[in-house]
């Protein structure tokens, strides 16, 4: 299926403004973005139930207004959002009327027509329920049920507007897997709506994410889901991370750079520099950049627990390949951000002779009068692997002027008042 430079709305009022879409055969394709940005108008348009203003919706290079109702019907199937069913017909009942395409208009449902019903039954894990009423189920039943009738249409097309929106997570995942299966052993091809990015990420191999009635972003999730379009889709702050079993993004909500009213400008001009690792550094990275701060880190490896939230936060980092030592390139780099920050902050990173070099750009930092925080420096020697070089250091900085820390807040109590001394 094609859409070219649709434009859709109701009475009048714009939803979609030239949107276009390719839908490729065995596709799972997701369309995704907030609330009011078009996507079941989008969905609508495609499956006649909306028609266009304008623009091109093509099954196989034909308009689909040129295709006879009853023809499309046989092709295309449509699960809808609202799974409320007015009439209280049981679960076979509701599953034969996906024959309707397929029959003459008076005509009865044949055996085979049965065998259609109760095949497409016991791929959605429903047939034990054929007798039920369709409105004694719970809501993830009710959903198969719909999805059932669907595949009696035996479609080549299934759409799907929001089909796992008021159901618990494990019913979510359930709804999801079996669509994902009849994508991947039957053959359908599969256009959904979705709500929750994370399920979309998960399941769909290609994304459109909509915003304002236009395309903002298309492409596999990894190219789609990041913290920049969300930001600037949906107006929301989250971290966007790697999924460690998929390898696919899922995003973090609840992440606000919401920052103290008071001095707001100014806080936004101060530069931390973070030097952490294994972890140590990610509250005080987050901590910091919701008070909004400019944020840099390094050097760290990827992969790294730091590494990961400050892509997270799109906190600039120096980085290196897992298990790499700092190189003298990046150790130039790493002293560049030093130099050019207001504070630097040594963590309570245990340090070894991969990243020693660290350690000694934050005493030298220290001995050039740069403003050092180093945090829980008396317990250095318990996190020191070099034969005592690191306890060294970290002894010389505080001699050239680092402040100690005993927590995050306290550096963060040591930035402020740093800063309003210094203005």
């Amino acid at each position: 299926m094609r859409v070219h430079n649709l434009h859709a709305g109701y009475n009048g009022c714009p939803v979609l403004r030239g949107v276009s879409i390719d839908l490729l055969r065995q596709d799972f394709v997701g369309v995704i973005g907030p609330n009011g940005s078009g996507k079941t108008t989008l969905l609508r348009s495609m499956t006649r139930s909306l028609k266009p203003v304008s623009g091109e919706v093509e099954l196989e290079g034909r308009d689909v207004y040129s295709i006879r109702a009853r023809d499309f019907s046989r092709r295309v199937a449509v699960v809808p959002q609202d799974t409320v069913v007015a009439f209280d017909f049981s679960v076979l009942e509701i599953v034969l009327m996906g024959r309707s395409p397929h029959l003459g208009r008076f005509a009865v449902e044949s055996s085979r027509d049965l065998d259609i019903a109760g095949e497409a039954l016991r791929l959605t894990g429903t047939f034990h329920l054929k007798d039920r009423s369709i409105n004694a189920l719970s809501g993830g039943e009710r959903q198969r049920v719909l999805i059932a009738r669907a595949l009696a249409q035996e479609p080549e097309l299934l759409f799907l507007d929001e089909p796992t929106s008021h159901l618990d997570i494990s019913f979510q995942f359930e709804i999801m897997d079996l669509v994902r299966s009849l994508n991947r052993n039957r053959g359908i091809t599969v256009f959904a709506v979705l709500h929750d990015l994370n399920l979309a990420s998960q399941y769909c191999d290609r994304l459109y994410l909509l915003g304002d009635g236009v395309v903002q972003a298309s492409g596999a999730p990894e190219e789609v889901i990041t913290t920049d379009n969300i930001r600037r889709v949906y107006n929301a702050d989250v971290w966007v991370r790697r999924n460690p079993v998929t390898q696919r993004p899922y995003v973090i909500a609840g992440v606000r750079r919401g920052i103290r009213q008071e001095s707001d400008d100014l806080m936004r001009q101060v530069w931390v520099h973070v030097v952490g690792g294994g972890g140590t550094a990610a509250p005080l990275i987050a901590k910091l950049v919701r008070r909004g701060y400019r944020v840099t880190c390094g050097v760290l490896n990827e992969g790294d627990a730091d590494y990961e939230v400050a892509g997270a936060l799109d906190v600039e980092c120096i980085s290196l390949p897992a298990f790499t030592y700092v190189t003298a390139e990046a150790d130039a780099e790493h002293r560049r951000l030093i130099d050019s920050a207001d504070f630097v902050v040594l963590t309570d990173v245990p340090v070894g002779h991969g990243n020693i070099a660290n350690v000694r750009a934050v005493r030298d930092a220290a001995i050039s009068r740069k403003r050092v925080i180093i945090l829980k420096p008396s317990l250095v020697v318990e996190r020191d692997f070099t034969d005592g070089e690191a306890t060294t250091l970290v002894q010389e900085a505080l001699a050239a002027g680092a402040q100690a820390a005993g927590s995050a807040d306290e550096v963060l109590q040591a930035i402020e008042i740093g800063n309003k001394q210094t203005n």
